[in-house]
This record gives structure tokens, C-alpha cells and sequence, in this order.
């Protein structure tokens, strides 16, 4: 190889990355994360959960990817170490699904059929679909599909560039002498598992194998070894994903590592013990990439076959191997550890992830005002010191889960992830605002208990008939947003109107009695203050809701949304509203 030849091999193994990188995002994308949520779910038997591995890791073409979401679920206390071990071998097959793509290059043949198979002949067409719906497709689902075309394009051309550039090592001396020495197995393990760990991808260096046996250089010899040692080499990922998780996440990156070199080792043994005894005919002959393919495919079929039944010699031998910390014992079911830097990879798993928190604030700051309301009636302190202790559980999850989905916001993200940050960030701030509330509503509790303040008659009824309304409008708040329900959204405006007129006409009622002397001014102070923070609940209920409904319009005005809300659905609304004015009527 000359020096261009070099250059040119530097650029293909370049664009083969990036295509694997891009193909594999795009991927990512389309499974919207619902991939990663079956993972951590449905997991109760050991096939399933090797067909879930296998389906996953096929579908996002990255076993790494997968092996890293494991150490997360672990981490977070999703999954136990012993779910995560069917996982990893059904990974471990699924992730052979690249290699068989890439074996297409190995096609020749003069009709038209064989050379439409060509990824030369049929690639280009991939990639002008792809820049096009990249380019002009307004749904998501249509530009992540662009994405991946358009990655499996450049990946293939990549490749080409690469046995283009290598086609003059046929003709090497030196090389050749290189690969009779990769020909002993302890040493071509090695050359593989180094290489695949330093650019962190099975799929990518089996890929720069199949490019490499393009020029028909590469003997079955040297190449059984190097795809074992490729085997080993992609553990290194989930083993640095794993360094800054707990005990357990270190023991499932352990667990990586030896199933793959457990599976290499017992292959290995077995394979070159019966080559000994019949001297395999193919070993001396040169390897294609179609060879490749199914070299790595059976490698990791016989090695799950081998290993399945001693899945809990595995787990044994893991855990001791890793010992538990005293302190983490306490953290390890932690609240918050499911905000897993490792999730960041998949977007859309991670958003899933703050939504559930959310939903789970958004549950405590609703429990926290309806215990505020009524402490209105019937002051107790142990309920009190409740609602003090839900305000700061609320703050700590407002903080957590803001500053994650921030975090969030910095990685790439397709247009309905993006909207979906936007939208809980939103949401997040008036959650807490309403647990704000209750806070300020048992303060007037208190101070209706230590001063045996007491409402007259038809205060009380006011009273009664408003805390009934805001017990409602949030209801239907936190069931649109927990939910995801826009036609339960639609009804927080109207009801939220009606606790604004109720607030105006108990002031009003309150005034009244006032000068004819049937209340006092005092009394005037509570119930305004009562009043003040039902309303403002109500407002943050609105804001909600509006949310819900413009960011499904792909829009924030919502202003603009409130002020035309009753001409853009003014059968629906005002059909609302009068249902509320009949039940909330004073």
C-alpha cells in the first residue's frame, strides 16, 4: 500500500463509522424508545428475555448499546443482576445482523438480479431516498427512516473505499507474514479483541474484517481467532459505562465479560480440539465475507448454547468477584437513580423516564392540596407535618428532573422529543407551584385553628362549594397529564373560569356581610388568602392543561390559546362550562 492508498483507507473506514453511527441513531429514534421499556419489563422468564435481547440488539444493531442500557437498569434498580444475563447472550446473536448485511458486498455475478444486489448497484438509490426524506419528510418518523437509509449508504460505501484501498495488500510479502502470525489463536484473539476495543464496536471491526477479506487475502485460519477476539473486545464499553455505577451495574458489565470469554474459551477448546483430531479442510482456505458473517453468527450461537444452562454459575461466580459496598445498600432503590446518564444515549427511554417522575410529583403535590383543603374543616398537626414533608419531596423532584431533562435537551433529538423536553419543563414549575400552595393553604389552617376563628354559615357553604371545584380541576389536571389525555385537557379552562367567578363573587358575598355586620375584617383576612391560593391553583391547572394541548399543536402561545379558546371551540367549551356553572353554583 502506498501512501494514497493509506489515505483512502483512513477516509472509507471513516464514512463505514460514521454510516454505523448514523444508521444506528436513526434506529434508535424509530424505536422511540420503546425498545428500552420492553427490556426493563418484560423480562420474567430466561427464553424471553434472550428473545427480547436478541429482537432489541437486531433492531438497533448495537449490542453495546444494549449491554449499556442493562448497566443502567441495574443501576436504577429496574432490573436484577440475573434478568440481565438471557439478555446479553440474545444480544450477543442479535448484534450478528450487521455482519450479514455487510456479506452483500461479497455478491458477483452478471445478471441483472445479482448486480441490482450489489450494495454498489443498490445504495446509491438508498441514499437519494434517504437525503430526500431527510431533507423533506415533516414527520419524525419519516426523516429517522432517511436517517437510517442514508447511514446504510455511506456504512456500505465506506466499506467499498475500504477493500478498494486495501486491494493492493494481495500482492505484500510482509503482510502476508502478518497473518500467518494472526494464523495462532492466542495471538489473533488478542489483535481483535485490542482492535474492537479501541473503536468500541463489534459490528464495526467485523465490518473492517469483511473489508479486508474483500481483497481475498485473509485465510479461515486467521480470521476464526480475530472474530473471537472481537467477541471480547466489545465488552470494554459497558465495562466504562459501568465505572462510575454501583455495585450491581459493575457486576453486569462483569457478566459481559465473562459470558464472552467463557463462550470464547469453550469454542475455542472445543473448535481447535476437533481441527487436531480432522484437520478441517476450509481452515486453509480464504475467507469472504459472506464467511465472516457466519463464522461470527455460529460463534455466538454455539457460545449461548454452551452457556445457557449455567446461568447462575455465572451470577455466582460475578458477585463474588465483585463485592457489595455497605452504603450502597441504602441507594440502591434510590427514587432519583433512574435518571441514569446512560439512558442519554436513547432520548426518547430517558423521557420516559422523567414522565413517570413527573407524573409521580404531580401525584404528591395533588395528595399534599387536597390534605391542605381539608385542614380548612378539621386541623390536624400530623397531617400538617405530611404536607411540610410532600413540599420538600416535590422540590427535590422538581430539581432532579429539571436538571435532567436539560441534559436531555443537549443530546440530539428528534422534533416530538424535543416538544416533549419543552413540555414537562413547563409542566414541572407548575407541579410545584401547587404544591407551593398547599403550603400556604395550611397556613391559614393553623391560623383558623389557634385562633378558633369560625365562618359563619354561608361562608362555609362558599367555601365547600369552591374547595369542591378545585379538588376537581386539579383531578382532571393531573389525570390529562399523567395520562396523556387531551380530551380530559379540554376541560380544566372551562371549570378553571368558574373558580375564578366563584373567587369574585365569595369576596363579593364576603363584603356584604361585612357591613351588615356578620363578619369581621380578620375573618376577611383568611378567607381572602384562601381564596387567592385556590385561584392561583386553578391558574396552574390551566397552565397544564393548555400545555398539553398547544405543544400537540406544536405551539406555546398560550395566551393566545386563552383567548381563543371560545371561538375555536365554542360548542365544546361553553358545553363544558354550563356543566360546571349548574354544579358549582353559589
Amino acid at each position: 500500500m502506498d501512501f494514497f492508498s493509506i489515505l483512502t483507507l483512513i477516509g472509507g473506514l471513516s464514512l463505514f463509522l460514521y454510516g454505523m453511527d448514523a444508521m444506528g441513531d436513526g434506529l434508535k429514534k424509530l424505536s422511540g424508545g420503546k425498545l428500552e421499556s420492553i427490556l426493563g419489563n418484560l423480562t420474567s422468564t430466561r427464553l424471553k428475555a434472550f428473545f427480547l435481547g436478541f429482537v432489541v440488539t437486531a433492531i438497533i444493531q448495537s449490542s453495546s448499546a444494549t449491554t449499556v442500557m442493562l448497566v443502567g437498569f441495574v443501576n436504577a434498580g429496574i432490573m436484577k443482576l440475573g434478568q440481565t444475563l438471557s439478555i446479553i447472550m440474545g444480544a450477543n446473536i442479535g448484534t450478528t445482523v450487521t455482519s450479514w448485511l455487510l456479506s452483500l458486498t461479497g455478491i458477483s455475478g452478471d445478471s441483472f438480479f445479482i448486480r441490482i444486489l450489489k450494495p454498489s448497484s443498490f445504495t446509491p438509490i438508498l441514499a437519494a431516498i434517504g437525503i430526500i426524506m431527510t431533507m423533506a419528510a415533516r414527520s419524525d418518523k419519516k426523516k429517522d427512516i432517511g436517517s437510517i437509509l442514508l447511514g446504510f449508504a455511506i456504512l456500505m460505501f465506506g466499506m467499498e473505499t475500504m477493500s478498494d484501498s486495501m486491494s493492493g495488500l494481495k500482492n505484500s510479502p510482509s503482510f502476508a507474514k502478518m497473518l500467518i502470525m494472526f494464523q495462532n489463536p492466542i495471538m489473533g484473539i488478542l489483535s481483535g479483541t485490542i482492535l474492537t476495543a479501541i473503536i468500541q464496536s463489534s459490528s464495526a471491526s467485523v465490518g473492517i474484517l469483511q473489508a479486508l477479506a474483500q481483497t481475498g487475502i485473509i485465510p479461515v485460519s486467521t480470521a476464526i481467532p480475530i472474530i473471537l477476539g472481537q467477541n471480547i473486545g466489545t465488552t470494554i464499553t459497558p465495562i466504562l459505562s459501568s465505572i462510575s455505577g454501583n455495585t450491581d451495574s459493575k457486576r453486569v458489565a462483569l457478566a459481559c465479560l465473562y459470558i464472552k470469554m467463557l463462550g470464547v474459551f469453550a469454542v475455542s477448546v472445543v473448535f481447535y480440539i476437533l481441527n487436531w483430531i480432522f484437520v478441517f479442510p476450509f481452515m486453509n482456505t480464504f475467507a469472504s465475507a459472506f464467511d465472516i458473517a457466519v463464522i461470527h453468527t455460529l460463534f455466538n450461537i454455539f457460545s449461548t448454547i454452551i452457556l445457557m444452562p449455567f446461568c447462575n454459575f455465572i451470577e455466582k461466580l460475578t458477585v463474588l468477584s465483585v463485592r457489595h459496598k455497605e452504603h450502597e445498600e441504602a441507594n440502591d432503590n434510590s427514587t432519583f437513580s433512574a435518571l441514569d446518564e446512560r439512558f442519554l444515549s436513547v432520548p426518547s427511554f430517558a423521557l420516559e423516564t422523567c414522565r413517570r417522575l413527573v407524573s409521580a410529583m404531580a401525584a404528591i403535590s395533588k395528595k399534599s392540596l387536597v390534605s391542605s383543603i381539608d385542614l380548612l374543616t378539621e386541623f390536624d398537626e400530623t397531617v400538617s407535618e405530611q404536607i411540610i414533608a410532600s413540599e420538600d419531596e416535590v422540590d427535590l423532584y422538581e430539581d432532579k428532573t429539571s436538571s435532567y431533562l436539560l441534559k436531555i435537551s443537549e443530546q440530539t433529538l428528534s422534533v416530538k422529543d424535543s416538544r416533549e423536553v419543552s413540555q414537562l419543563l413547563h409542566v414541572i414549575g407548575d407541579v410545584e407551584r401547587i404544591s407551593d400552595h398547599s403550603i400556604n393553604i395550611l397556613r391559614a389552617a393553623r391560623e383558623i385553628s389557634e385562633k378558633n376563628i369560625t365562618f359563619s354559615d354561608e361562608a362555609r357553604h362558599e367555601l365547600k362549594v369552591i374547595s369542591n371545584a378545585v379538588r376537581e380541576v386539579l383531578s382532571l389536571a393531573i389525570e390529562a397529564l399523567v395520562n396523556e389525555d387531551l380530551n380530559v385537557a379540554k376541560k380544566v379552562e372551562p371549570l378553571e373560569q368558574i373558580i375564578d367567578k366563584l373567587k369574585y363573587k365569595i369576596k363579593k358575598n364576603h363584603i356584604k356581610r361585612l357591613r351588615e355586620g356578620e363578619c369581621t375584617i380578620e375573618l376577611g383576612f383568611v378567607l381572602s388568602d384562601i381564596l387567592n391560593n385556590f385561584e392561583r391553583v386553578a391558574d396552574h391547572c390551566s397552565n397544564i392543561a393548555v400545555c398539553l394541548l398547544e405543544i400537540d399543536n406544536n405551539s406555546f402561545e398560550t395566551h393566545e390559546y386563552l383567548n381563543n379558546v371560545k371561538e375555536t371551540g365554542a360548542n365544546e367549551f361553553f358545553e363544558f362550562y354550563d356543566m360546571y356553572k349548574q354544579r358549582y353554583t353559589l
